[in-house]
């Protein structure tokens, strides 16, 4: 791969990019590192984050963890390209102007998070270095192009929104994985015992007047997003 000392890269990188390490002694491979990505992917949709180990990972595939050590070096390396393959692609980039573009992205990368929970759980230790998440960078940038800022503000942008959509992601996981039997309950049981005292406005909240037993409503997530926007919209004011 051109003159880079691949052993220097960020584990997963080379890989992610298409660069096929040297064969290794031993039987030849059974599987491709695109079913054992898949295979990693599904075992976490199936039982979440802690599921991603190389042993379970192996069994699912019918091998030993051994054997899984002849196409990674490692679970860092995997969990890489199990974080590639899972945030996919970035969307087509919105037409509009870049509110209505960062809006779409948004929504956009909360609905991979809805659709993979546990990617929010994943260690992010660097900056993107692999194609997915780069597009996703790309994207962004280029739905804020004509924001008039420069790349670093633009950049710190990509930054507080995504930290914003792993953020809610988180939250909504949380909230909706309350059953609403107990959701009810303990609404029952706090709304006296705050109003007797005086946290009236908590025990409104509580009842129900703010949230339904169905977990956070869309107007809330839309919320936060949108006070998000009205301060990048305040930056660009004053540039």
């Amino acid at each position: 791969m051109d003159d880079v000392k691949i052993e220097l890269l960020p584990p997963g990188t080379a890989l992610a990019w298409g660069h096929t390490p040297a064969p290794r002694r031993g039987p030849k491979p059974g599987y491709s590192l695109e079913q054992i990505v898949d295979a990693a992917i599904a075992q976490a949709d199936a039982e979440g984050y802690a599921a991603l180990s190389m042993p379970s990972i192996a069994k699912r595939l019918g091998v030993t963890a051994n054997a899984l050590y002849r196409y990674l070096s490692s679970k860092e390396e995997l969990l890489v390209l199990v974080a590639e393959a899972a945030w996919g692609p970035p969307p087509e980039p919105s037409s509009g102007d870049w509110r209505t573009a960062v809006t779409a992205w948004a929504r956009a990368l909360l609905e991979r998070c809805r659709r993979h929970p546990w990617l929010i759980d994943l260690p992010v230790r660097s900056a993107p270095s692999t194609p997915n998440l780069l597009g996703w960078l790309e994207n962004f940038l280029e739905g804020m192009a004509d924001s008039g800022l420069n790349t670093q503000d633009v950049t710190g942008c990509a930054v507080l929104v995504d930290g914003w959509v792993r953020s809610t992601a988180s939250l909504l996981r949380d909230v909706n994985a309350s059953p609403p039997d107990q959701v009810r309950a303990l609404g029952s049981f706090l709304g006296p015992r705050l109003e007797a005292r005086g946290y009236l406005r908590v025990a409104a909240v509580i009842s129900g007047e703010a949230y339904g037993e169905e977990g956070i409503e869309e107007a809330d997530i839309e919320f936060g997003l949108g006070r998000i926007l009205d301060g990048i919209e305040a930056l660009i004011e004053r540039r």
